[in-house]
């Protein structure tokens, strides 16, 4: 196995950590990964709008936990509750482009 010191590329230290893509140990951690930066993408957007988990969640009609899960990438979000957040919660239009 190669040491992750050798690898000269972030991509070459993906492989080495998670596996080539489209391996089942490289799919998770892409889905995790993408988790995590939705959720971060609310975070950043709930603050520069000045609302805490719970003023997010009253607006959006969730509870503060669900939020809190939702910005540490521990849950899935469906595509209707991330428009809702965005949309309603925060005032932001949220577009979806699939390449």
């Amino acid at each position: 196995m190669k040491n992750i010191k050798n690898a000269k590329t972030f991509d070459e230290l993906l492989d080495i950590k998670y596996g080539k893509v489209g391996t089942p140990g490289r799919d998770e951690f892409e889905v995790k990964s993408k988790a995590f930066i939705v959720g971060e993408m609310i975070k950043e957007a709930r603050k520069e709008a000045n609302l805490t988990q719970d003023d997010l969640a009253k607006k959006t009609g969730t509870k503060k936990s669900y939020i809190s899960r939702l910005e540490n990438g521990k849950i899935d979000i469906q595509i209707s509750t991330l428009f809702k957040i965005f949309e309603e919660g925060l005032g932001r239009k949220l577009e979806l482009t699939i390449h």
